[in-house]
């Protein structure tokens, strides 16, 4: 270092006066230093870096200035500004979808009198002609048959089938044009890519405002088009186009991808909590299911923005599907111990259909992928849409919207209810006055009635037209979640077996086992708390959440004491799923895609060392390096242009290899044009170093370009002998895009990220090359 100094004193004092100055980049920020390219893995490590010496800066002049200090509080406020604004925007964008999409889901089976803009529940509230029990009839509401010939029955119900197909292939129709014609990205679920995108990796325009534009108007269009599909997942993505619109107004967050990371990690949570009215829920599932990076301040901030986000729903629809319990129950009767065992099955059945789901639906998207039928989006969209309307309108219980369903389904039936599922012996609600034996014991009334038994072969035929079309929908080239259909799969199996409990312990109820369950006047088995466990375990089965999903279903419900039910069946989903298939349709859909992402789930148990997977291997060409001094401009832009790396190791000499640093490409080629365009006298043959040093240099020589301040002197290092257990749990950890392997101070090779996945991949047998992306 002494030498150093020295020598730097030297060549300073030789330059004579006239000569051009070398080009330090330090003197002034060049525009683009630092960014990433598209589809790139940021540097976790230097980022993070960046924040601390600005906020240390920050803090060091706010000692000073009484100005300084206002703005040093002002940035420690900032954060919070950012959450509320985030929670108010998604807030009033969920808002609006929700309400749309309630009405034009409405739309397709008719139309209010009193005004065009009013959906079914609304247009009958001001109606004074309707009971209780059909509080969805009444006279301001007309079908489309009504409307066009004046009667509803009969074979004209063959016009209300044709009007909703008809409306449901519009819906369709325009948004997948929408998204084909100005927004690609606005298609699918988006929490894969969102996923991927918190893990580091650089996806330019997925949330951008056009995205965000398209993405909330196609949502609209999707759900009420009746497709097998729901708007949480999508939700997710919009709060996420919000948060990194909103971030580009503050200074800490656009020129920091790191920072700004942590706000998409909890602009995920608001997604869920505008979806369900679930703030805790949803920020436990960002923390379980989403984020990559999550501080314990993004907690509390994630937790801020989804309670603004939910308040503000609730205000702008407080009569919607926005309300705080979205599916409020309130069950009479407690669950009996040996319910377990049903709920148990539950449980199986959803590992089961998480299983069967991941694995039909890739399999679908891999032959729409490798085959002519993915140059199509359109029409498989429009088949999809027309195979979906035309199968669901027969049948009560797969017209309705999926929400709907759901709280029919996990609804505790009561005397005035009108519906089939609550259509017992005794009951006033329901059609069958029949009464046996069994009504001497108090027990008649839970016996089935003709409208139950229609109900279950109906809802029977229903999840198997759920199950089956749920898998051709997600991953169309429409807006498309995957949270509503789980739900409602599950809650269809649950209330089947929980009416089949509910009839097998009235029936036998003078039996051992049945005998402390039923009670005179009172109910033997809650069959609505049974679809509320089978909705808990079939999403827990495609998406492998467990806790959060416990407090998302606790949010939805409001029903507290159910917690030990809901866990045993989500708990049991899982490691059913688990056993099958380890990956959630999430990770599943990553892996399809080739994206960059190192699952930190996924244990790494191969006994494999870094000389196995460094580069370059035997067969490869020499590493591509750069040396601190003796290159030029041309010969380190022939380099570039000769290589597609994206970055480059510095050494000492190309004899030695012992290692400087490593520079990006990124910024090797926006400091080289930045010299060109702006120092004078920089041509071809000017040299470019990488040493803090200025070298000796003749009158005559052009001037050098001094790039010292874009390497980085610290780079991760092992050894050839490091286990590839470590490389990887290192990677996880610190977020790493790559290090650099040594021995004894000369550099030998190069781990990448891609290099990581690629053996992981191997070793599981799988193809590496499915790994498309840097």
């Amino acid at each position: 270092m002494q030498c150093c100094t020295q020598i730097c004193r030297v060549s300073a004092d030789w330059r004579p006066s006239n000569s051009p100055k070398l080009i330090d980049l330090l003197d002034d920020t060049v525009p683009g230093i630092g960014t990433y390219e598209d589809f790139n893995t940021i540097d976790w490590v230097r980022e993070k870096s960046k924040d601390r010496d600005r906020h240390r800066e920050i803090t060091n002049k706010s000692k000073h200035s009484t100005v300084a200090l206002l703005f040093s509080i002002s940035d420690a406020f900032s954060g919070w500004l950012l959450m509320l604004l985030i929670g108010l925007m998604s807030g009033a964008l969920a808002g609006g979808i929700d309400i749309a999409a309630h009405w034009m889901t409405d739309l397709k089976e008719g139309v209010c009198l009193n005004g065009f803009w009013f959906n079914h529940e609304h247009c009958c509230w001001a109606s004074n002609e309707t009971t209780f029990q059909e509080r969805d009839k009444c006279p301001q509401w007309k079908t489309w048959a009504e409307l066009m010939v004046g009667v509803s029955e009969g074979s004209v119900n063959v016009l209300n089938h044709f009007m909703y197909v008809s409306w449901a292939l519009l819906f369709a129709f325009l948004a997948v044009i929408l998204v084909r014609a100005f927004a690609p990205y606005a298609c699918g679920s988006g929490i894969p890519e969102i996923k991927t995108i918190l893990s580091g990796f650089i996806i330019r325009g997925y949330l951008g405002k056009w995205t965000l534009i398209i993405k909330t108007i196609t949502l609209v269009l999707a759900v009420s088009s009746g497709l097998s599909l729901g708007k949480e997942g999508p939700l997710v993505h919009v709060a996420c186009c919000c948060a990194n619109i909103l971030c580009h107004f503050f200074t800490k967050y656009r020129r920091n991808e790191a920072k700004r990371r942590e706000v998409l990690s909890a602009a995920s949570a608001v997604g869920v909590s505008v979806a369900f009215g679930a703030p805790i829920g949803g920020v436990l599932f960002s923390l379980e299911e989403v984020s990559y990076y999550f501080p314990l301040k993004t907690l509390w901030r994630s937790f801020f923005a989804a309670l603004v986000a939910a308040f503000t729903l609730r205000s702008i629809n407080p009569f919607g599907n926005s309300r705080l319990v979205l599916f409020y129950v309130e069950f009479h009767t407690p669950w009996h111990l040996l319910e377990l065992i049903p709920f148990v099955l539950l449980g199986i059945f959803g590992g089961l259909w998480g299983a069967f789901f991941i694995h039909a639906n890739i399999a679908w998207c891999r032959l729409r992928k490798n085959t002519r039928l993915g140059h199509y989006p359109v029409i498989e969209v429009l088949v999809v849409t027309l195979l979906t309307a035309l199968l669901a309108f027969p049948i009560e219980y797969t017209r309705m919207s999926s929400s709907e369903l759901i709280s029919e389904l996990f609804n505790d039936c009561g005397l005035l209810d009108s519906s089939k599922l609550c259509d017992y012996s005794g009951n006033s609600g329901g059609t069958s006055g029949s009464v046996n034996a069994t009504a001497a014991n108090g027990l008649g009334a839970r016996l089935a009635g003709p409208g139950l038994y229609t109900a279950m072969w109906q809802l029977a035929l229903a999840l198997v037209f759920k199950m089956l079309i749920t898998v051709a929908t997600f991953g169309i080239k429409v807006p498309s979640g995957l949270f509503i259909p789980s739900i409602a799969v599950g809650a269809i199996a649950g209330r089947l077996l929980g009416v089949g409990m509910e009839q097998l312990a009235v029936h036998n109820h003078e039996r051992k086992i049945f005998r402390g369950w039923c009670s005179p006047g009172a109910d033997c088995i809650t069959p609505g708390l049974y679809a509320m466990v089978g909705a808990a375990a079939c999403l827990g089965g495609v998406t492998r959440m467990t806790v959060s999903l416990v407090v998302i279903m606790f949010e939805l419900t409001g029903g507290l004491e159910y917690i030990v039910p809901l866990m045993a069946a989500t708990m049991t989903s899982k490691w059913v799923a688990d056993a099958l298939s380890r990956e959630s349709i999430y990770e599943a859909h990553i892996r399809l895609n080739g994206y960059p992402f190192l699952e930190a789930k996924e244990e790494f148990r191969h006994k494999t060392l870094a000389t196995d997977v460094m580069r370059p291997r035997q067969s490869d060409p020499p590493l591509s390096v750069l040396t601190q001094s003796g290159m030029s401009v041309e010969e380190v832009e022939r380099l570039i242009a000769d290589t597609t790396y994206s970055g480059f190791p510095v050494v000492i000499s190309q004899q030695s290899q012992r290692l400087v640093g490593f520079v990006l490409r990124r910024d090797l080629v926006i400091s080289l044009e930045n010299a060109r365009r702006h120092q004078e006298g920089v041509v071809s043959v000017s040299a470019v170093l990488f040493t803090e040093c200025d070298p000796p240099a003749s009158p005559s020589a052009p001037p050098a370009v001094k790039l010292h301040n874009i390497l980085d002197l610290s780079p991760f290092t092992v050894t050839v002998h490091t286990p590839m257990e470590i490389v990887v749990d290192i990677f996880r950890k610190l977020g790493l895009r790559q290090c650099l392997v040594i021995q004894n101070g000369r550099l030998l090779g190069i781990i990448t990220k891609k290099d990581i996945l690629k053996h992981m991949a191997q070793m599981a047998n799988r193809d590496p090359e499915s790994i498309l992306f840097n």
